[in-house]
């Protein structure tokens, strides 16, 4: 018997801001399965099922209210009103709220994360939320232990991101999450985004404007990619960039937010977690593709990016592979 996709409300409230409403139909509603049936319901409602106001100059309306709540496995709360809005919970986020099943995953994108803050599911919690409001967010409620510098945070059942984009890449992460690399590689590739910035990761980096016909690290970053089974030192990223290792080293900050050996490294395990969801080879076979030389040198790596050995991340996604 087929199994139901697991269903994602997102709950619009008033003052809504539009573009953050949209990204969980956008990346949930664009992961599909290996027969290309669809692995999230995506549905939007609004406490009353009636119109709301965005942050715009516009309204929506929606086709439910909060009673779809009550089957909700995953919840998403988007910024609105004037984006810091709440000191208290607002009555009918209260009453949406209390129509969750326990166990229901719970996010917010940007400041959202002041709803969820106001409902008391932060307190004690490691969360984020932009940049800006961070401060705010850690003066209101001292419960919470604010990072005001990473993109998202994932506290299993409650997960919170940073400003606008960072809401991409906390869906993205669940949908890896949920269903590994290569489902969450596709539906990146469907809206033209990066495929996998880490949670970790600055919120805010200052990317100067490039020079005119300055490629910067790009064509090194594309080479390293098809070449991540050989040792790469700086001093071959730099050659191939045409730059010393001290600019090198400057222009990675710059570009992707990290020094170039960091990024080797999570590129090296991003590639690695594929093989082990989509292939069969034995892991110290993987581990030489992926650059890590050794079996030991893999597990140590993976576990210490997603907390799991590869046996374990293979049995995820790969069950009959092991049974």
């Amino acid at each position: 018997m087929a199994r139901s996709p697991h269903r994602v409300v997102v709950l619009a409230l008033d003052g809504v801001i539009p573009f953050e409403l949209g990204i969980p139909g956008r990346i949930f509603g664009g992961a599909r399965g290996p027969e290309g049936e669809p692995l999230y319901d995506v549905v939007t409602c609004t406490p009353d099922g009636g119109p709301v106001r965005t942050h715009a100059d516009f309204s929506i309306a929606v086709d439910h209210d909060a009673s779809v709540l009550a089957d909700a496995d995953t919840l998403v709360v988007p910024p609105f009103g004037e984006c810091r809005p709440i000191d208290r919970l607002p009555e009918e986020l209260a009453a949406a709220l209390a129509l969750i099943r326990p166990g229901t995953r719970i996010m917010s994108i940007c400041t959202g994360s002041f709803a969820l803050a106001a409902a008391g599911l932060l307190d004690g919690r490691p969360a984020t939320t932009h940049w800006y409001e961070a401060a705010e967010l850690q003066r209101r409620y001292p419960r919470i232990r604010v990072d005001p510098d990473v993109l998202f945070v994932d506290d299993g059942d409650v997960l919170t991101s940073a400003g606008a984009a960072s809401g991409i890449d906390l869906c993205l992460h669940l949908v890896r999450r949920d269903h590994g690399s290569e489902v969450a590689n596709r539906v990146a590739r469907q809206v033209v985004v990066p495929p996998w910035r880490d949670g970790g990761q600055a919120q805010y980096i200052e990317r100067p404007v490039p020079e005119p016909h300055d490629a910067g690290t790009a064509p090194a970053r594309s080479w390293a990619l098809e070449h991540l089974d050989r040792p790469i030192s700086l001093s071959k990223l730099a050659a191939r960039a045409g730059m010393s290792i001290r600019t090198l080293t400057r222009r990675f900050h710059e570009e992707v937010g990290m020094s170039p050996g960091r990024w080797l490294a999570r590129q090296r395990v991003e590639l690695a977690r594929h093989l082990l969801e989509t292939t069969d080879l034995p892991v110290d076979q993987i581990a030489r593709r992926a650059g890590f030389g050794t079996a030991v040198s893999l597990r140590q790596h993976l576990h210490a990016a997603i907390g799991v050995s590869p046996l374990a991340y293979r049995r995820t996604f790969q069950p009959e592979a092991l049974a």
